[in-house]
């Protein structure tokens, strides 16, 4: 039987969701891998939504896996999270079809990033959002994050070399909100490249601090020779909040 799963997990302690075989981190997918194997007494391999990079968060990852025999589901979940490192915490799990697939079922993905726009981190979540002791003028990244959203060719906002859709992405919304001190960046897409989430906030974070406008983006979003961004906000600050199906 097929199962999906929608799994949390702070990326602090990982090399990420894959396996990096340069690492010395253990990584989410092997470490879940292992105590459903030994659950089930089979060794058992998770397909995910797709992978999330080191230092990387996740509140609504999700995956699937096939069992040998039909599972009490609570009884189930039970083992999972009294095995599973308290990084790791598995939300549920469902029988679903077998032609259900967690990656080529998907539609779509949300992603938010965390700014703490403040002088001083937090002890407590200095691995959770990124801190930028410089004043953020949002209203201007709330226009400039305009231009990002329909479809576009982002070949300037991924580190990949190449593409099987020529770089072009659909982003349905885009969503800037700030509260007290800390600003949340949500970004909904049917289809996120790599670097692709962190790039974009990169830039909008250039355009609140007025180092770049939305003329600037616009330009970049419309060139037809690839040049990359430099702009990459850090990895901690990104959360996998939502896989859409």
């Amino acid at each position: 039987m097929r199962y999906f799963v929608v799994v949390s997990y702070r990326g602090t302690p990982f090399c990420g969701w894959q396996k990096q075989t340069i690492s010395k981190l253990p990584s989410v997918e092997v470490t879940i891998e292992k105590v459903i194997s030994r659950i089930l007494n089979t060794e058992t391999k998770i397909y995910a939504s797709g992978r999330t990079d080191a230092g990387v968060h996740a509140l609504g990852q999700t995956f699937h896996f096939d069992s040998p025999k039909e599972l009490n589901k609570y009884r189930f979940l039970h083992s999972l999270n009294e095995l599973l490192p308290l990084d790791i915490r598995v939300l549920s799990l469902k029988p679903v079809e077998d032609d259900f697939h967690a990656r080529f079922s998907a539609k779509g993905k949300t992603y938010i990033y965390k700014i703490r726009n403040a002088q001083l981190s937090s002890p407590f979540d200095s691995d959770l959002e990124f801190t930028l002791g410089q004043n953020l003028d949002i209203e201007k990244m709330v226009e400039a994050s305009k231009l990002f959203e329909g479809e576009h060719n982002f070949q300037n906002f991924t580190s990949k070399d190449v593409d099987d859709n020529n770089f072009v992405r659909n982003i349905s919304k885009i969503e800037i909100t700030k509260k007290n001190e800390h600003v949340v960046i949500s970004m909904t897409g049917n289809g996120f490249m790599r670097y692709m989430v962190r790039m974009i906030v990169g830039t909008l974070i250039q355009v609140g601090l007025g180092k770049m406008t939305s003329e600037d983006i616009k330009k970049i979003l419309e060139d037809p020779v690839r040049k990359p961004s430099s702009y990459k906000a850090p990895a901690y600050g990104l959360y996998l909040k939502e896989v859409l199906y």
